[in-house]
């Protein structure tokens, strides 16, 4: 990264999505037939009570603030113990919205009962910041403890954040990623009339007859290391985050940039940061919505710095739906598992790719690679554009 003073090691992730509970029913569930038949995708029998010490305790935490602790808790495990003082310990997360799910729950309270009846519990469960809090509490991390609320860039901003916290030598370990819940009747609603949700209940990132995505949720947590510090502890480096960007279109609150513009700005400054050139992007996570204006943009964008023969693109929205906020976390643990795995997933719900669009789509088959470095984004509603590399290990 550029200015940095140290490079930042991956040692530990955790994923909690509809598709998939932990890494492995993750990839599995990635590799599954995706989503199809509704207006969002949501856990039907999420049971937080292993997360918590009582019943009591997860009641008073919002749905996508549970999620974070789930998913801390499988990358904290796998992390291992982080010998750091607990003051250059960081986390900073990502979501869109945050308790979004509580808030519209004690609304109908107060209609139905009075105002007496709304929970003293209601403004510390709605808040963005308390899936971050909630960590930092849990395992007594002390360094700078911030949210990003870029609506879909979220979590990319995030993990971005994080990485130049130790590049730049501020933290020794950050605890980073996404999460979001917020599927509710309202935010469906103002979502389908505004024409985001598909009107077929299928999400197909890039292909010729998108219409709209369905909405996800979940959460995806990181801790990112400095590497040397990792090396010396002996842990396990799953992976580099090498370079991040963030830019912004400065056009439209919804709509991104005509040709895709600042999202072609923002990739560049990402290979920039990282000191890569295009040709060294062995794979694109894409934004991929399935949204007809979404999909063009990015689509352009990738060919204005890839070319025509760029690397395989490929969007899992169409098995996790869009979770808003946590998209880029819960996609940069796709490209973890792809790294691991030695195979791109394909983009599910797309059958033909849009003929106006000159990039390569992984559909139909995962399709086998030899890992290399990769480039993820996501793009939020008030222009917000986020790149992040990754690249696996090389010593």
């Amino acid at each position: 990264m550029q200015g940095a003073g140290h490079r930042v090691a991956i040692t530990g992730y955790g994923v909690v999505a509809p598709c998939g509970i932990g890494k492995e029913l993750f990839w599995k569930g990635l590799l599954g037939p995706g989503f199809t038949g509704a207006n969002s995708i949501e856990f039907k029998d999420w049971d937080p009570s292993p997360y918590f010490e009582s019943p009591k305790e997860s009641r008073r935490a919002d749905r996508c603030e549970q999620f974070a602790l789930a998913a801390a808790g499988e990358a904290m495990t796998q992390a291992g113990e982080l010998p750091y003082n607990r003051e250059r310990i960081g986390t900073i997360l990502g979501t869109g919205i945050g308790g979004l799910r509580t808030l519209e729950g004690q609304v109908e309270v107060r209609m139905e009962k009075g105002e007496r009846r709304v929970s003293p519990f209601l403004v510390p469960m709605m808040m963005s910041n308390a899936s971050g809090a909630a960590i930092s509490m849990r395992y007594g991390l002390q360094g700078p403890t911030e949210t990003v609320c870029t609506a879909c860039a979220a979590s990319t901003h995030a993990i971005g954040n994080a990485a130049r916290l130790i590049a730049w030598g501020r933290c020794d370990a950050v605890v980073t990623g996404g999460t979001e819940s917020a599927a509710t009747v309202t935010a469906l609603a103002g979502f389908t009339n505004m024409t985001a949700i598909s009107s077929t209940f299928v999400s197909k990132p890039f292909d010729e007859t998108r219409d709209g995505f369905i909405q996800g949720e979940g959460a995806a947590i990181f801790v990112l290391e400095r590497l040397d510090l990792a090396l010396a502890r002996g842990a396990t480096i799953l992976g580099e985050i090498v370079g991040a960007a963030s830019n912004a279109d400065a056009y439209h609150i919804t709509a991104p940039s005509p040709g895709g513009v600042g999202a072609t700005r923002c990739m560049q400054l990402a290979l920039e940061d990282a000191g890569l050139e295009p040709g060294d992007i062995k794979q694109i996570n894409a934004h991929g919505t399935s949204t007809p204006l979404n999909d063009k943009a990015e689509s352009q964008a990738i060919a204005a710095v890839f070319g025509n023969d760029g690397p395989p693109v490929v969007s899992i929205k169409g098995v996790t739906g869009h979770p808003l906020g946590a998209a880029g976390a819960l996609e940069l643990a796709a490209v973890m598992l792809s790294f691991e795995k030695k195979l791109i997933p394909p983009t599910r719900g797309t059958t033909v790719v849009d003929p106006e669009m000159s990039i390569d789509v992984v559909i139909g088959e995962p399709r086998p690679w030899e890992p290399g470095p990769t480039i993820s984004n996501n793009f939020g509603f008030g222009g917000h554009n986020g790149s992040v590399i990754v690249s696996p290990y090389a010593g």
